[in-house]
Order: structure tokens, then sequence, then C-alpha cells
């Protein structure tokens, strides 16, 4: 973690260190409002992805300086309808852009009784309605004990453990609180590649394939059953899956392997299928109630395996102009037979063939 933080501040990225009462170390980086790193207890291993541009200062200083995305990596907020806010020229897909008001945004870090939350007050024009809406995004973060620690039966001997609760919230502001369109938040954690994705689900939940830009995925690397969907996420280029609101349990999982330790990283969020979900299929733009999105990477952009969750959208008809998402991350690193049964137990069923 110290050479990552060092790397940053001598890029002119300065982040901050939250120190939560189980050890947990959360390294925030307000450029992007990202959490950057999740750290074990007296751990050095991130269990996030970070762009390979920040294992030097040298470097760093170069990537934050071009004109590019700045995709740091670790857990980051962003929003939708995708089409909307990514897609400027939609309905055609030949251009992908990512707002600058939004990511890296102008986040600020502001203290208070409770500690700091990050603030970004934005603008982003919508390429459906070509109408400018006017947001604040804030993200505070706390403590996540470990969700097994009460629980009987369960070894977690040499198991390391780290966990933060994030909290989100989104508003409309000025003019813009009646405005015509709907909006949400989109909550994204970028992990190493490689992995197997646990999504369980109430009932079978068929995934909406978003794009490819390499083949498809096999499938025996997309396997879904009546209460799991299984995603290896190994593929070449950019593959994108989206699923169904109304089946999803609120909860998924990543598990994967470096070197002769396995790590499980949770994110347990909340869905509501009453809500107004707003984001769509790019093919199908009419066709709402996603919920539930995984991207695999390895291309021009880096090498990771994508987690994503919206939430219920607000503004118009919605009779919301603002929403408030509380989700934790539950991140596990051990032996291969303790963070299976860990991963049996959170997200893929007793029964499941890990």
């Amino acid at each position: 973690m110290q050479k990552l933080r060092e790397n940053l501040c001598r890029a002119g990225k300065p982040v901050r260190v939250l120190r939560l009462p189980d050890g947990t170390r959360v390294l925030v980086l307000p450029h992007g409002g990202r959490v950057l790193g999740l750290y074990a207890p007296r751990r050095a291993g991130n269990f996030y992805w970070t762009h390979p541009a920040l294992n030097s200062a040298a470097d760093a200083r170069s990537f934050y300086a071009s004109d590019a995305w700045h995709n740091s990596g670790g857990d980051r907020t962003w929003l939708a309808p995708e089409v909307d806010v990514f897609l400027p020229a939609f309905p055609k897909l030949d251009r992908y852009e990512q707002p600058r008001a939004l990511d890296p945004g102008h986040y600020r870090a502001i203290e208070g009784e409770s500690g700091f939350k990050l603030e970004n007050r934005l603008t982003v024009r919508l390429s459906r309605s070509k109408k400018d809406v006017a947001l604040k995004i804030t993200k505070r973060f706390g403590p996540a004990p470990n969700p097994l620690r009460r629980e009987r039966g369960v070894d977690l001997r040499g198991v390391e453990y780290a966990g933060y609760t994030q909290r989100s919230s989104l508003e409309l502001t000025g003019a813009s609180r009646t405005t015509k369109a709907q909006i949400g938040l989109w909550n994204l954690i970028q992990m190493p590649p490689g992995g197997d994705l646990l999504m369980p689900t109430f009932s079978r939940n068929e995934p909406r394939h978003i794009f490819s830009t390499v083949g498809v995925i096999p499938d025996d690397d997309l396997v879904v059953t009546e209460h799991l969907v299984r995603y290896r996420m190994r593929q070449r280029g950019e593959h994108k899956i989206s699923l169904r609101a109304a089946p999803m349990t609120g909860r998924a999982g990543y598990l994967y392997c470096s070197g002769s330790q396995w790590s499980l990283v949770v994110r347990n969020f909340m869905v509501n299928p009453s809500g107004e979900y707003v984001d769509v299929p790019w093919t199908e733009s009419g066709w709402l109630g996603f919920a539930v999105q995984a991207c695999n990477v390895n291309s021009a952009l880096g090498a990771f395996s994508e987690f994503e969750y919206h939430t219920p959208a607000i503004g118009h008809r919605t009779g919301s102009v603002r929403c408030d998402d509380t989700a934790q991350v539950w991140a596990f690193r051990g032996s291969r037979a303790r963070i299976v049964k860990i991963a049996r137990l959170l997200v893929a069923g007793r029964d499941s063939a890990l």
C-alpha cells in the first residue's frame, strides 16, 4: 500500500487512508472518487486491480498528464443509462466517451464529525434528449465487519479479511430537479483478471449480451443454473453481460487465484425490483429493468474483471430527486479450501461445483 500511495502523491494525486476498527485499510483516491485499494490488516496485497502505470511515480505522472480516460482501477461510481451518458451519438455505437465531469470529475474531500466524504457537483448531457442535467454525487465510507464472525463451524484460521461500507447518494440540483430525464447511480469494482464471478439468483436469470469486441463468450465460460450465474472471466477483448433485477439476490462474489493464495471479493448491495432500473441493452433501448452487469476486459484498456450494479433511477415520474445507496464489500484471502467454503456460504450455495 505504501508504495502505491507514494507513487500517487509524487504524481500529484494525493490519497486518503481510512483505517477501520478491524484493521482494514481503505485507500481512497479523490481523483475519480475511487476506492483504489482494499487491504487486510498488516498485509500488503491489494484485493483490487489498479492500472499498471501506478507502479511507478514517473509512469503515474505521464498517465495522469494524458488526455485519455484515467482508469486508475478500484471501486468507482458512474451514471446510467449508459446509452445516454457514454454514447454521445446514440443510436450510433461508434463513439464511447467517459464524460470528464463524471470521471475523474471534481471530487472534493469534505471533513465532518464522522470523517470525510467525497462530493462531486457536475452536469452531464444526455444523448437521447439532448438535455443537460445538473447533479451532485456524494460518497462516504465506513466499517463492514466480517459477516462470518458469528457463524459456528466456519474455520477462519489463516484467512485474511478486509471490508468496508460505501454510502453513496445522487441528487438532482437546481432547475434539474424538475427534469423529464431519469438517471441512476452505477457502482463498479475492478479486480484482477481470470477469476470466476458468482452471481446468485432467486430464479433462472439469463444474461443479456451487451457487446463483444472479439468473438463471443464460450458456453463453458458462462454457466447459468436455476440459482446461480457463473461467469469465468478469461476472454480476450472486451465482453459485457447484463442481468435482470427481479431475480437478483443482491450479492455477488469474485473468486480468483494469485500464486498459492485464493481471494474472494463479495459485494453486498440492495436490489429493489419495484424501483425504476433505467439501464438498457444498447440495441434494445426500450427494455428497462436491468440491475447487474459484468464486464471482462483484456485489451488496450488493461486486463481486469469488473462487477457492476445499478440503483433505481431518480427524476421524471419516479417521485424522487435524490437516492441513497448503501453497499458492503467483504474480501477474503487464504487457502483454496477455506476460500471456496466461504464462497459457498456467502454467494454460490453449498452444493455448487466450485
